[in-house]
C-alpha cells in the first residue's frame, strides 16, 4: 500500500527520531503503530499551518485485528492534536477502501473531499476537535 521510500529504514528512522510514530502495545507485544506529522502539505497543501495535526501510516498487526487498536490509535491522535491546541485532525486515504473509510468515519471523522493525485484517487477526511 505504501512506496518503498515511503516505509524505507532511512525515512522511518528520520521520522523516528524526529517522534512521529507512536506504537500501541500490549504486555510488550506491539499491536499497531500511528505516524502523526503537523503538516501535509502533499495532501492539504491549502490547509493554514497550525491548524492540524495529520495521520499517517496507521497499521494494525494481523494477529491484533478486530481487537480496537485501530480506534485506540485513532483515540491517542484525537488527545494529542486536543493537547497541542489544532483545531482539527486530518488524514487521507486510497478513495476505494472501503472498509478503511468505514472505520474512519464510524470513528466520526467526515470526508472533506476526494481528489487525485497522479493516477490515483484519495479520500480526504478530517474530525473537528473540541476545545
Amino acid at each position: 500500500m505504501w512506496s518503498a521510500t515511503d516505509v524505507g529504514i532511512e525515512r522511518v528512522q528520520r521520522d523516528t527520531d524526529a517522534g512521529r510514530y507512536f506504537i500501541a502495545r500490549e504486555n510488550g507485544d506491539v499491536a499497531g503503530v500511528v505516524r502523526i506529522d503537523m503538516e501535509d502539505p502533499f495532501f492539504w497543501p491549502e490547509i493554514e499551518s497550525g491548524s492540524s495535526a495529520f495521520v499517517h501510516k496507521l497499521a494494525v498487526r494481523r494477529s491484533w485485528g478486530g481487537k480496537g487498536v485501530s480506534t485506540a490509535l485513532l483515540t491517542f491522535a484525537r488527545e494529542r492534536t486536543r493537547g497541542l491546541d489544532r483545531p482539527y485532525l486530518r488524514l487521507d486515504c486510497v478513495a476505494d477502501r472501503q472498509a478503511l473509510r468505514r472505520l474512519y468515519e464510524g470513528f466520526g471523522f467526515v470526508l472533506h473531499s476526494v481528489i487525485q493525485k497522479g493516477t490515483g484517487s484519495f479520500a480526504r477526511y478530517e474530525l473537528r476537535i473540541d476545545g
